[in-house]
């Protein structure tokens, strides 16, 4: 596992800030909402992938598999938030998720491809903010946090080899372009904080 956080950490441009950590700290009710709500939206992905590229069998297998494992985390995140006596409400999403989507090109294997990318995107900084905030957690909720590191980051890898394998040429600067949108959501200021959200404002 240290291996893949050290890609992770390579892959991703900027480390979570420390300002998002310590709102993160204080607002945990919030963050295990968010979090519920990012598994949620992580296996909707997958199941869109699936029923829109039936004809790929390498897709439909890893995005089966994503899928059932971020239902099963949504629902580990519900039963927590239970427990601790939070109660599962509607909040906003973040700019995150729908600012990287703005950078997808439309139509064909481009669009394939971004969609991939993102999704690697979006596994490699959970991974990392897992991570992150695990030493700072009391030991139940840092003990899940971690064990959530391994599958985070096997999503991360699937999607990035998936995205290298259909685009059919080199497509690391389109990785990079993608990468440096991350940085750039990460780092500049959010007026709520979220799960992917960027420095406190």
């Amino acid at each position: 596992m240290k291996e893949v956080l050290e890609e992770i950490n390579t892959f991703l441009l900027c480390e979570t800030p420390e300002a998002w950590i310590g709102a993160a700290l204080e607002q945990q009710d919030v963050l295990l909402i968010d979090h519920a709500n990012c598994e949620k939206k992580a296996a909707s992905t997958a199941m869109n992938l699936l029923y829109r590229y039936i004809d790929r069998d390498d897709l439909l297998k890893k995005m089966s598999q994503l899928a059932r494992e971020e239902l099963l985390h949504f629902e580990q995140v519900v039963n927590i938030m239970k427990e601790r006596g939070v109660t599962y409400r509607h909040i906003s999403s973040s700019r995150y998720a729908s600012g990287l989507r703005e950078h997808v090109r439309k139509g064909g294997m481009e669009e394939l491809t971004d969609v991939l990318i993102i999704g690697a995107l979006i596994e490699a900084r959970s991974c990392e903010r897992f991570a992150m905030l695990a030493p700072h957690l009391d030991d139940v909720l840092a003990k899940f946090y971690r064990s959530l590191l391994r599958s985070e980051g096997r999503h991360y890898q699937d999607y990035l080899t998936l995205a290298r394998q259909y685009a059919g040429e080199d497509i690391q600067w389109r990785i990079d372009e993608l990468r440096q949108a991350e940085k750039e959501l990460i780092q500049t200021p959010d007026p709520e904080f979220r799960f992917h959200s960027g420095i406190p404002a």
